[in-house]
């Protein structure tokens, strides 16, 4: 079953020591059952948290994600380790192709003037910069995070199915 997969994947204990400060702030955070919970609804859902903000072109993803998984009560292990599909190496494609994408969405010229790495440029050309980027990457966000949740539904949804039809092929063969 899935469940056992990810239980092996990921042994994570979030419960603070009990006289702690994270544990008189977080506690009652911290200590929802939710956030640890292994079934098809969970481990969904954390995949479109985590998948929808690694595009996300801001920084704090993190914070983000964790706020997203506490507020919806998902699988947070898995839905902070998803943001990593923006890691270093897959960042400077990412961010490209976000804001051409952006561009054309807006209908803004791809011929942009050069660029400069100054405080003066980067507010005066702010809104051609970051806000298709940031348009696209919730577009693309809302997508890539869509297809993962269905992915996950319909994949646990398969191996429970394979996992009863096998347990009722084993009952039929036994002996009575």
């Amino acid at each position: 079953m899935p469940r056992k997969l990810f239980r092996r994947l990921i042994p994570v204990q979030l419960n603070p020591k009990p006289n702690s400060l994270a544990s008189r702030w977080f506690g009652p955070i911290l200590n929802d059952p939710h956030l640890l919970h292994l079934n098809r609804h969970s481990v969904s859902i954390a995949f479109f948290i985590g998948l929808f903000c690694a595009f996300l072109p801001i920084p704090g993803q993190t914070f983000v994600v964790t706020a997203l998984a506490l507020v919806l009560r998902c699988n947070l292990p898995i839905s902070v380790v998803l943001i990593w599909v923006s890691n270093p190496l897959t960042i400077p494609p990412m961010i490209l192709g976000l804001h051409q994408l952006g561009q054309w969405m807006l209908g803004y010229d791809a011929a942009a003037a050069a660029i400069q790495f100054n405080w003066q440029w980067i507010s005066e050309n702010f809104d051609n910069v970051y806000l298709p980027m940031l348009l696209a990457g919730v577009i693309c966000g809302l997508i890539v995070g869509g297809i993962g949740y269905f992915t996950v539904r319909i994949l646990w949804r398969w191996k429970v199915i394979k996992s009863w039809e096998a347990r009722k092929q084993k009952r039929l063969q036994r002996p009575s």
